[in-house]
């Protein structure tokens, strides 16, 4: 090496880092040493062996990157970061600051630096390709052989000058690996040497992905020799990629970087073959928001099975089960008249849709999934749940006939649609819990259909079904339900107890009268006999209810139990429980209890039974007063006081402090 001193020191063979304690102790006894101590900092190590690394200032190659500084900020405009701060932030950044690309690297084996130097006249050329190579070869037989053009191959390649004839020898530096990467779009079609056309119809791509570690490596060399090789007009576009999602890192639970070395590598086939693929996804695209570091767990994608794909699972095997039960086939059966609660499912579906495409165009996955997450969940809890009775409708009573019919039709339609879609929005999220629902829901009845959701066409929203009024006054009818639940939660009243008024706050006219169009759904949902909507506008005089709960409180009867949230609403619920109510309640409580006795018995949905009680005063009044409810809900033919027959499944129960036996028998 150049400039090197003699190895005559007495630390002649010794690492470095061991020979700073002696070279200090002789620079000290001979009065040179200023100081001498430790100073913590960060210090670079081998990713492998942990050895302190040494930095040295070498010459080097570089790419003048600086001289299109402007024109890599100004292509920069036209991609589509995700996160979309990425854009002007990290990587911004990095090209506002940028400075010229240090090139080579001194390595045994790689891709060569193509460039020979002349031993006569120092001239310096670069060759372009391998033709080249062969046609100024010094030597054309050992050119023609050379098979690798890896260094240390290609090396044996010497050159004829082109200034004064004499020999060119190829300099000894490799190149920086991360120019391969940047070359990627063009060496895979060998280009400019042949399949123009195909590169022209492939170039920019469309959408890459990597880590946000990338911005200063695969990232910017792709983008910096788009904006170097294609600088001509009739070049192609000066941009390598159109769509960019950059992610953050996978730490452990505990926040750490995940390394063999720390032994707290999560393995992902531990984790599918626990819970899947599609939760392992699903997770990965809802949990956090691309470009910020994510905490791992095993037991988050655990929580993200039960909490989504079990929901939907389902409510799905709800559809099937009550779909088999009645015949139903999608591919015959009318439409039925929508109830309000099937135009409000219809129109959320197609916000949906709406939603999803718009943020998958903007190649935004994590709110793509929260949307359908979240419509998956109000579509199991609040549309299933409230329409169950409609599906049993034609079960509990023919008598009813065709209203009955027609109604419980146009639940099943509705319900088909939404899963159906749901197939097609979530096939690139959870691409096998997709594909089992569209084989069972679409290709068993429409042989014509395409033979996978995947080869499906996407789903497409429909704004005429889109009622946007219809969508608010729903989410406030569910807001004030929430409110109302949580007062009789206060107030440790079940919701199976009826009462008799609940009031609602609202925050202007226009929200009131939406909220007494459904006020049967609040009614219901509440358990109450009336509701009372106060505008909080005009009762308040523009103040803010919630801030004085004492006026609200003023207005609600004695011993009302009150719930409000920060956004300015509440919910107040009368307390006091009359006889007749308390009857219905205790109605309600043992339709619950005989349910469960149901499941305990091994009965099918459809069973019809005959049920049992001893003697017991509270209930007879019960039975008398509420035996049809009990008998529609149960699907009871007769309900018998006295000792069930041998065969019956029985249970003691404690109703109201007195101890009965409840049984229940099937009848067909």
């Amino acid at each position: 090496m150049r400039g090197r001193l003699p190895d005559a020191s007495p630390w002649q063979g010794a690492f470095v880092k061991v020979a700073d304690a002696g070279i200090m102790d002789d620079l000290e006894a001979r009065g040179l040493l200023l100081s001498r101590g430790v100073i913590r900092h960060t210090y670079p190590f081998c990713w492998r062996c942990d050895t302190p690394l040494l930095y040295y200032a070498k010459p080097t190659w570089y790419i003048r990157t600086t001289a299109v500084k402007e024109k890599l900020i100004a292509a920069n405009e036209k991609i589509n970061w995700y996160p979309e701060h990425i854009k002007q932030g990290r990587f911004g950044d990095w090209l506002r600051n940028n400075v010229d690309w240090a090139l080579s690297r001194e390595r045994y084996w790689g891709t060569p630096l193509p460039i020979w130097h002349c031993t006569a006249c120092g001239t310096h050329d670069a060759v372009g390709s391998r033709e080249e190579l062969l046609q100024r070869a010094a030597d054309a037989k050992v050119a023609s052989e050379l098979t690798d053009l890896h260094r240390p191959y290609i090396d044996r390649v010497e050159l004829r000058c082109l200034e004064c004839g004499g020999l060119m020898r190829r300099v000894p530096e490799l190149m920086d690996v991360w120019f391969d990467s940047g070359a990627m779009p063009y060496a895979q079609w060998h280009y400019p040497f042949e399949n123009q056309t195909t590169f022209d119809r492939m170039f920019p791509a469309d959408f890459i992905c990597e880590a946000v570690d990338q911005t200063r490596g695969w990232f910017y060399t792709l983008h910096a020799e788009a904006v170097l090789l294609n600088r001509t007009e009739d070049a192609p576009e000066d941009i390598s990629y159109r769509n960019v999602i950059c992610l953050g890192l996978i730490l452990d639970d505990k926040g750490r970087k995940m390394s063999k070395s720390l032994g707290n590598v999560v393995e992902p086939m531990a984790v599918i073959e626990e819970h899947g693929a599609d939760a392992l996804r699903w997770y990965l695209y809802t949990a956090t928001r691309p470009g910020e570091a994510r905490r791992f767990s095993d037991k988050l994608v655990s929580e993200t099975l039960r909490r989504f794909l079990l929901t939907l699972w389902n409510t799905y095997c709800f559809f099937v089960t009550y779909a088999n039960l009645d015949g139903f086939d999608p591919s015959t059966a009318g439409e039925g008249e929508l109830s309000e609660l099937d135009c409000w499912v219809l129109s959320e579906l197609n916000s949906l849709v709406r939603r999803v495409t718009d943020d998958l165009e903007r190649y935004d996955p994590t709110s793509s999934g929260r949307s359908v997450q979240q419509f998956v969940d109000d579509l199991s809890n609040w549309y299933v749940r409230r329409s169950r009775r409609r599906f049993w409708k034609p079960v509990l009573s023919a008598a009813e006939g065709s209203g009955a019919d027609a109604d419980k039709l146009a639940a099943y339609r509705t319900l088909y649609t939404c899963l159906v879609t749901l197939t097609k929005l979530l096939a690139p999220f959870t691409p096998f819990l997709a594909e089992a629902m569209y084989q069972n829901l679409v290709r068993s009845v429409d042989g014509k259909a395409p033979e996978s959701v995947h080869l499906a066409a996407w789903t497409e929203a429909d704004d005429e079904l889109v009622d946007e009024q219809l969508i608010h006054d729903t989410r406030l009818v569910m807001r004030v339900v929430s409110l109302g639940r949580a007062a009789r939660s206060k107030a440790a009243i079940k919701v199976r107890q009826p009462l008799a008024v609940a009031t609602a706050f609202v925050h202007n006219a226009t929200q009131a009268e939406g909220l007494r169009r459904l006020e049967g759904q609040v009614l219901e949902e509440l358990n109450v006999k009336r509701l009372e909507v106060i505008d909080s506008a005009e009762a308040f005089k523009g103040r803010n209810a919630v801030e004085h709960p004492k006026d609200l409180l003023a207005m609600l009867p004695d011993g009302a139990s009150l719930a409000e949230d920060e956004a300015g609403y509440a919910v107040g619920i009368d307390t006091a429980i009359t006889l007749e109510l308390a009857d219905e309640g205790v109605a309600r409580e043992l339709v619950h209890r005989i349910q469960n006795m149901r499941k305990a018995a091994g009965f099918e949905i459809a069973d019809r039974i005959a049920l049992y009680y001893t003697d017991a005063d509270r209930l007879r009044d019960i039975f008398s007063a509420h035996g049809d409810y009990v008998r529609e809900e149960t699907l009871a033919e007769e309900i018998s006081e006295g000792r069930a027959p041998d065969g019956a499944y029985a249970e003691e129960q404690t109703v109201e402090g007195e101890k009965v036996t409840l049984a229940v028998r099937r009848v067909s």
